[in-house]
C-alpha cells in the first residue's frame, strides 16, 4: 500500500476511535481547530475576490467560527462566499497531500502554512468578547507546532505527519458537513438556523427549505470525497518507483 493510502487509512481509523472513545474528542481538537481556519480562511479568500472584502475573522473554541464581509454583494457572489468553506477545506487538505511526497517538499509546506497562519493572526482574526485572545492564541499555536514539525521530526515522519494533517482536514470537512444536515448549528455557543448550506440555498434556490439545504449539503460531501479521491489518484500517480519510500449589512458566514 503506497504511503498516503496508509496515511490515510490511518487518519480515518483515528477520526473513527478519536470520535467514539470517551474524552477522544480532547485528541483530535488541535486537527479541528486547523479545519476551522481552513475553513474560515477560504471564505475570507472568496470575499476578497468577489470584491465583498474582508473585514474579520473570528473562532470559537467549540471551534466554530465566523467570518465578516465589509460589503454586501450580489447574490451569486454571496452564493459562492457561502460555498467556499465547506469546498475549500477539503481542497486545501489535497493540495497538501499532494504537495508533501518528499521530506523537503513536506518540511516546505508546513512551514509555509505556519507562515500564512501567522499573518491571519495579525491581519484578520480578531478577539470575542466572551473567549478573548482565544482565536489568536490557537492558530499561533498550531502555526508553532507546525514549524516544531517541519524543522525537528526527521524526514520519512515529517511526511507520514504532513500526509496525516491532509488526511485529517480533508476527514474534518467530511465530518462538519453532517452537520449542516440538522435544523440548527452551535456557533460560538449560541444556537443558530443559519447555515453556510442555508445561505447557499437562498442565494440560488430562492428558499431556505430543507430540500435546498440538504441539496448542498450532500453537494459538498460528494465534492469532499472527489478532491480527496483525485488527490490521491494524482499523488499516486506522481511517486516515483525509485523512492525510498516507493459586511456592514452583510451576514456573517460560518
Amino acid at each position: 500500500m503506497r504511503r498516503e493510502l496508509r496515511s490515510l487509512a490511518t487518519a480515518l481509523l483515528a477520526s473513527l476511535l478519536l470520535w467514539n472513545l470517551p474524552h477522544g474528542g480532547v485528541l483530535s481538537y488541535p486537527f479541528k481547530l486547523f479545519a476551522t481556519w481552513l475553513h474560515e480562511m477560504s471564505h475570507g479568500l472568496v470575499m476578497i475576490c468577489t470584491g465583498a472584502e474582508l473585514d474579520h475573522v473570528v473562532i470559537y473554541k467549540d471551534t466554530s467560527g465566523l467570518s465578516y464581509a465589509v460589503y454586501a454583494i450580489s447574490s451569486g457572489g454571496t452564493a459562492a462566499i457561502a460555498a467556499a468553506g465547506y469546498m475549500g477545506t477539503p481542497l486545501w487538505g489535497a493540495v497538501l497531500l499532494v504537495a508533501t511526497s518528499t521530506a523537503k517538499r513536506a518540511r516546505w509546506a508546513l512551514i509555509t502554512i505556519a507562515g500564512l497562519m501567522f499573518v491571519t493572526v495579525f491581519f484578520a482574526i480578531v478577539p470575542t468578547t466572551q473567549e478573548g485572545n482565544f482565536g489568536q492564541l490557537a492558530v499561533s499555536g498550531i502555526a508553532i507546532a507546525l514549524v516544531a514539525i517541519a524543522i525537528v521530526v526527521p524526514g520519512r515522519w515529517r511526511v507520514f505527519v504532513a500526509h496525516f494533517i491532509a488526511a485529517q482536514a480533508c476527514i474534518n470537512a467530511l465530518l462538519d458537513i453532517r452537520v449542516l444536515l440538522r435544523p440548527v448549528q452551535v456557533v460560538g455557543g449560541n444556537l443558530t438556523a443559519t447555515s453556510d448550506a442555508t445561505q447557499m440555498a437562498v442565494n440560488t434556490f430562492g428558499s431556505h427549505a430543507p430540500w435546498g439545504v440538504w441539496f448542498w449539503a450532500v453537494a459538498w460531501l460528494a465534492w469532499s470525497l472527489g478532491v480527496l479521491f483525485v488527490a490521491l489518484r494524482i499523488s499516486a500517480a506522481s511517486e516515483s518507483p525509485a523512492s525510498p519510500s516507493a459586511t456592514p449589512g452583510a451576514a456573517p458566514t460560518a
